[in-house]
Parts: C-alpha cells; sequence; structure tokens
C-alpha cells in the first residue's frame, strides 16, 4: 500500500465527481456535484423573489409567513452566487500514516478533498486549502481561486511525503480551525478532512464561531481498528511521549473499554455537530470514498429535511 496518492489518481478523480456510483438506484442519474451542490446550497446563494408554488418546487424553499398571509403555498426564489470560496482542510499529522484496510488514512483524505474539490470546481466555486499536522510544512494555506490553480497546488502536496513529524502547534487541529476562520472571507464552504477519534471538546467554541459566518462540514478519517482493536495478543506500542507499553490485545475487558471509549468520542462528535448545525460524513480505510460521501451527502440531506 502507497502512503501517498500519485498526483495522476487525484486529478483523474475529476472524472468520479461528476458520476455518482452504484450508491442508490433513485440516484444513479444525479451526478456527485448536483448531489454536493443540494446539500451545500444553503451557502453561496442570493435570495431573488418569492413566488407562488409550482408543482415540483422544492418545499424546504417554502415561504411560509407569506404562504400564512396569502392563504396559498409560496416560495423563495434563490440565485445561485458563482463565486464562493470553498476551503479544503486536510490533516497530515502523523497518525494519518495509519491503514489496516486496502489503503491509508492519507490517501483516503487525499481523494475526499480532490472528489469534493472537483465538484465545487464544476460549479464555479472558488477552492482552495489548508494543510496541516506536518512538522516541515506547519500549516500550509492555498488561498481559494476562481481558476484551478490553487486546487492543483493542493493535490500536489497532497501527492508529496513529508517527514513524519507532528507540527510544533500545542494542537495542530485547532490551530487549522483557527487560521481557517481568521483567513476566508465571509460565507466560505469549509471542508474538515481529518482523524477525529480525540477529545473535541476544546474545539467546540471555534467550531461555533466558525459556524457563526461559514458553512463547517467534518469529515472524520477511520480505519475499523480505530473502533476495534484485533486480537493479537501482547504486542508493544509506543505512547504519545515516545515510552514503549506492553498491552494485552487478547484481555476482553480492555477490548470492550477501547471499543466503549472510540463510541464515546464518536457520540460527542455526533453530538456537538448537530447542536452546531454542521454535516458529518465519515470516511473509511477499507471504503470507497467516493460511495462513503455520496451516502453521507444523501443522509445529511435528509437530516436538513427534517429538521
Amino acid at each position: 500500500m502507497a502512503l501517498y496518492p500519485r498526483l495522476d489518481d487525484l486529478l483523474e478523480l475529476r472524472h468520479q465527481a461528476h458520476t455518482l456510483g452504484a450508491a442508490s438506484h433513485h440516484l444513479v442519474n444525479t451526478n456527485f456535484s448536483g448531489l454536493y451542490a443540494s446539500v451545500f446550497r444553503g451557502t453561496g446563494l442570493d435570495f431573488e423573489e418569492v413566488r407562488s408554488y409550482q408543482a415540483g418546487d422544492d418545499v424546504r424553499n417554502m415561504d411560509w409567513k407569506v404562504t400564512a398571509r396569502t392563504n396559498s403555498p409560496h416560495l423563495k426564489v434563490f440565485r445561485e452566487e458563482r463565486e464562493r470560496n470553498v476551503l479544503l482542510c486536510v490533516d497530515q499529522g502523523p497518525h494519518m500514516g495509519f491503514g489496516t484496510r486496502h489503503t491509508f488514512k492519507s490517501v483516503q483524505a487525499a481523494r475526499a478533498a480532490a472528489l469534493l474539490g472537483w465538484a465545487a470546481n464544476s460549479l464555479n466555486d472558488r477552492v482552495g486549502g489548508l494543510l496541516f499536522g506536518n512538522a516541515e510544512r506547519t500549516v500550509n494555506h492555498f488561498r481559494p481561486t476562481k481558476d484551478r490553480r490553487a486546487l492543483w497546488r493542493l493535490l500536489k502536496a497532497l501527492s508529496k511525503p513529508d517527514p513524519g513529524e507532528t507540527s510544533s502547534a500545542d494542537d495542530p487541529l485547532l490551530d487549522a480551525l483557527i487560521r481557517a476562520e481568521r483567513g476566508t472571507s465571509t460565507g466560505s464552504l469549509i471542508f474538515l478532512i481529518a482523524d477525529l477519534n480525540r477529545d473535541i471538546t476544546n474545539l467546540e467554541s471555534t467550531m461555533g464561531r466558525i459556524c457563526q459566518r461559514h458553512t463547517l462540514v467534518l469529515i472524520p478519517v477511520d480505519d475499523q481498528v480505530d473502533k476495534e482493536m484485533p486480537d493479537m495478543g501482547r504486542v508493544l506500542f509506543t505512547d504519545p511521549g515516545g515510552e514503549l507499553i506492553e498491552i494485552d490485545t487478547s484481555d476482553q475487558n480492555g477490548r470492550a473499554a477501547y471499543r466503549q471509549a472510540w463510541e464515546q468520542n464518536r457520540q460527542t462528535l455526533a453530538s456537538v455537530a448537530n447542536r452546531l448545525g454542521m454535516p458529518l460524513l465519515p470516511i473509511v480505510t477499507g471504503q470507497d470514498v467516493h460511495g462513503s460521501l455520496a451516502r453521507g451527502m444523501r443522509q445529511s440531506s435528509r437530516a436538513r429535511i427534517l429538521r
């Protein structure tokens, strides 16, 4: 397995960004960028007018105040704003160089960034990126551009190896969110593609500020082993401080505690995402990224309808 994707592979994903694989029988004829647009249409749209409801209109755009006043169904009409900023924040910390199913987290993150970048580009959004967690690059910020220059530079950077050392920042993820908040114009769409198997309570206030001015989408990058520790007997691991520690992976109580800790972290993440209105689109190393993103977008879309 390669630790980093080939640049050619990331460039080729622009074709997949226009086609929705075999995800659902009623969406086979829907393109990926169209699904992307329908889920994240809340930003990048300008109000244009209110008109009478017509058969086939999206009921989510109903203007209930006018409907009640006139006793006739009316709909808000929006005009698409063509130059919305899209920022792809991608985790490049050493923990991303891990994977037990087909590929590494770093590769899945790069593929997700490429697919979303190409989908946004096809809708004439301005696409840029922010790479973090890498000791050598610290934070690499590619400011969104209308053409493909920033997207090209981002994908090229994602395909290059790094030293595998941790960033000097106390919390690279928090630092990246702060930089994204300060360096992006109001109304932007920000994707955070990262290993989120951690306590995120210290990130909630920053995420909340971002959500006041932008749309923030969380894309956790997971591996099956994050959730379920395999039975490998006694194994030596290196802790965050660099010390060796021996763990009996056959111990049932320890395995149950490991699984419970993951589930608790994910429940906390889901609760924060729901509270702040952030879509949550998990991707896994053993699954197709394209299909995972499409499923996540459909679920997010359904959730918005029910709200």
